[in-house]
């Protein structure tokens, strides 16, 4: 495979003689003055360290993926399920199918995070218990990790699994007009990404807005701040053209579709600050939400995205519905 992005796919291509020229004067002002004023203008390692280790800003964090897993194992006992299907030729495209509840449902595709390089899909079964209590299908693919491959790579690879939901919608009772992508920090990203895909480019088979609406849960929706993280960049080793071509805040607005962007009050201020940047750089009417959710960190929110009753809960019901 090769790295680059085939950017073709991921915007509107009379946009992208412009956007180069405009993409670095707005981001830096977005990033270094707007938006956090106790933000080093100029990249500090040890700043960012602290900003994006989740697991060190949340020492329980383990305990976080046991209970996810065991959750995770009842769910697949008790719902209808078809497990590890090949969607690509990598070893690690493979996902899970949870079948709808009813006939002509919508379907919900959720990408798990771990910063492109940790977790899977058998963490995050438990989440498909709850969009299933919604009237959903659900698939939640794997991917590979980096550094074996890149970024851009691994979003490629995301867009065959949602390639996959959509030409296997009726297989799991789903609607395939009805499709929503959901994903938690690196799937944040990858979810902005789906949204923004020219799927009718990337597959002719497919409509050109085959994903409707996108949620980002402690979304990374720039890469540059990572190139400069010493224990991420060490793994996922980004490159300056990887932060311009797989960034989605640097990417122009989706044609169509809605983004909610939500993030955790307990997180870092850079997931604050990365939470409201999507938002200016594509617009209100492209991202209609942008919440902060008071009283969770980087892996409660997960637990609060799976709660029926719960804000965010309820956001998901409704970009699925």
């Amino acid at each position: 495979m090769q790295d680059d992005l085939h950017l073709e796919y991921f915007y509107n291509a009379s946009l992208v003689s412009v956007w180069p020229a405009l993409q670095f004067e707005t981001i830096s002002t977005l990033m270094s003055r707007q938006e956090d004023a106790h933000r080093p203008v100029t990249p500090d390692p040890q700043w960012l360290e602290r900003m994006y280790n989740n697991r060190m800003r949340v020492p329980d964090h383990g305990d976080y993926f046991t209970r996810w897993a065991a959750q995770s194992a009842l769910v697949r006992q008790h719902l209808p399920c078809e497990r590890d299907i090949a969607y690509g030729d990598d070893p690690r495209e493979k996902l899970d199918a949870f079948h709808a509840p009813s006939k002509g449902a919508p379907l919900v595709v959720f990408i798990h995070g771990g910063y492109w390089k940790a977790l899977d899909k058998s963490h995050h079964s438990f989440l498909a218990a709850a969009f299933h209590e919604a009237g959903a299908a659900v698939v939640i693919p794997n991917y590979a990790f980096c550094p074996r491959v890149t970024i851009p790579q691994i979003t490629l690879q995301v867009a065959r699994s949602v390639i996959w939901a959509w030409k296997n919608a009726s297989r799991l009772g789903a609607d395939a007009r009805r499709i929503t992508v959901i994903g938690h920090s690196a799937g944040g990203h990858m979810a902005a990404m789906m949204l923004a895909c020219a799927w009718n480019v990337f597959d002719k088979d497919l409509p050109a807005g085959a994903v409707k609406n996108a949620l980002g849960v402690s979304g990374l929706y720039d890469l540059e701040p990572l190139m400069h993280t010493p224990s991420l960049q060490e793994v996922l080793r980004i490159t300056p053209e990887q932060v311009h071509s797989a960034s989605p805040a640097r990417l122009p607005r989706p044609v169509k579709g809605r983004f909610y962007s939500v993030v955790g009050g307990q997180e870092s201020g850079e997931y604050l600050r990365l939470n409201r940047l999507i938002q200016k750089a594509w617009g209100p009417e492209r991202v209609p939400v942008v919440a902060t959710l008071a009283g969770l960190n980087h892996f409660s929110i997960l637990d609060a995205l799976a709660k029926p009753g719960h804000r965010l809960n309820a956001m998901a019901r409704e970009l699925i519905s």
